[in-house]
């Protein structure tokens, strides 16, 4: 028998420079589990139809179990020339319990034994990211009991804008991972489709059983056309581009943090575990973990834009381009979990700085836009308003002075429904106050959405 797979057509030996430029076994080992997982099911797909034995899909399964066991403790030999896990798994189930071995690889093709090793790998991936991500939303939910009644400055365009609750920036975040995480469902369902049985591309002729292999798998249905089947990576770019929203966010995170805890903002003391020092300066505390969060976010981007890459001209059906999407994947699913990972420690291990904050709060005019629809709540239309308040603005600027400290005289010769009460909604307290709508930082609906997370999230 040749040593490869495919060899009965050859009458020659493969160039080992081709061998070690095509292998893949050096990075898809990783797929171990899931093969064998898919392997012993469709074994037992192949009982249950006749085409082995029972005896046949036992030493078959227990082989398989065996070799697995053996590839986790790390005494496994990976053979290069093999090509890929699939194979090494396979000869090493061949070399155990010979021809009954040669069987299992009937009515499927490695195109779609691949595919579906990689959707199962994806799809346990993604429960372990979804549980990151959920622990990186419990970390700022449990901030809200700290940092109650905290106000911060809101920034837009990165220039002072209107005050917020410190909860509400924290509850904004859970939103975004929130997003994340009904994204990731969303890919679930479509990765949890079973390619198994569909071959190299036009499906077999043998009568396999495909729905019993996808109950057996947990996959919520089977991929209903074969020649699509083979040449779909559709599922793991989605995850790439979901992977790469996350890290996106994460990086928005990251760079707020990092300017938050320098001296210029002082609004944040990071954990010193996950900071570095200087090599020459011996007063610094290096935000790293924050600064590689976001440096980090640029692999990920790049992993999503290579792969959209690799598909962009392939013809039906399968191409050995495909043997190219694994690496970036990979790469993709580690680097944003070592990401949630660090970053839901930082999260419940940074201070927030409350009196460099506080003494600071009436610097940038974060009443402003409250007072605007003070005049707004009197008849004055918004844009008049808007101009009446500028001004005034503009009049505090050039006395260096808070709204707050403006004379009632001011305020009356700027519009007349601008009497005492105005004093009312001015200061940062009064403007926080004031907030109404729904999803604003209103302290009241702010105080509801904190409940809310508490509950979902169990915390």
């Amino acid at each position: 028998m040749s040593a490869k797979p495919w060899g009965g057509v050859f009458d020659g030996a493969t160039d080992p420079r081709v061998e070690k430029f095509t292998e893949s076994v050096s990075f898809d080992h990783r797929l171990y589990a899931q093969d064998v997982r898919g392997s012993i099911a469709h074994a037992n797909m192949l009982a249950a139809v006749g085409v082995l034995t029972p005896v046949e899909a036992k030493q078959i399964s227990v082989g398989l179990e065996e070799i697995g066991g053996e590839i986790a403790a790390g005494t496994f030999a990976f053979r290069q020339d093999l090509e890929d896990v699939h194979m090494n798994i396979e000869r090493a189930l061949i070399d155990r319990i010979g021809d009954v071995g040669r069987k299992l690889h009937t009515g499927r093709s490695r195109n779609d034994q691949v595919s579906t090793d990689f959707r199962l790998w994806i799809r346990d991936t993604i429960d372990q990211i979804d549980a990151l991500l959920t622990d990186l939303q419990r970390a700022f939910v449990q901030r809200c009991g700290r940092d109650e009644g905290v106000i911060l400055p809101g920034y837009t365009h990165l220039q002072r804008a209107q005050p917020v609750l410190a909860n509400h920036y924290w509850l904004a975040y859970c939103e975004k991972l929130q997003r994340d995480r009904s994204r990731l469902a969303d890919c679930r369902g479509r990765v949890n489709q079973l390619p198994l049985g569909t071959a190299a591309l036009a499906g077999t002729t043998i009568a396999i059983d495909r729905q019993m292999v996808a109950d057996s798998l947990g996959f919520e249905g089977v991929v209903a056309n074969s020649l699509d089947s083979s040449s779909d990576r559709d599922f793991a770019i989605e995850f790439a581009f979901v992977l790469t929203m996350i890290a996106e966010h994460l990086s928005t995170w990251a760079e707020e943090w990092i300017l938050w805890s320098t001296c210029e903002f002082n609004f944040l003391q990071l954990p010193q575990a996950y900071c570095t020092g200087s090599s020459i300066m011996p007063q610094k505390i290096n935000p790293d973990v924050l600064e590689l969060t976001r440096g980090k976010t640029a692999r990920v981007v790049g992993n999503l834009q290579a792969l959209l890459v690799l598909v962009k001209g392939l013809p039906l059906a399968y191409n050995r381009d495909l043997q190219e999407d694994k690496e970036r994947v990979f790469d993709s699913a580690d680097t944003v979990s070592a990401c949630l990972e660090l970053a839901a420690a930082v999260v419940a291990g940074a201070e927030l700085n409350r009196e460099a904050i506080s003494s600071r709060l009436e610097h940038g005019y974060l009443d402003a836009t409250t007072l605007m629809e003070y005049l707004i709540g009197h008849g004055v239309p918004q844009r008049s308003a808007h101009e009446i308040i500028g001004r005034l603005v503009a009049s505090a600027m050039k006395q260096r002075m808070p709204l707050a400290e403006l004379p009632l005289a001011e305020f009356q010769q700027a519009h007349s429904a601008l009497d005492e009460k105005v004093f009312n909604v001015l200061g940062v307290e009064h403007a926080i106050a004031a907030f109404q709508s729904v999803g604003s930082t209103a302290p009241p609906k702010v105080a509801e959405q904190v409940a809310s997370w508490r509950n979902h999230l169990g915390c």
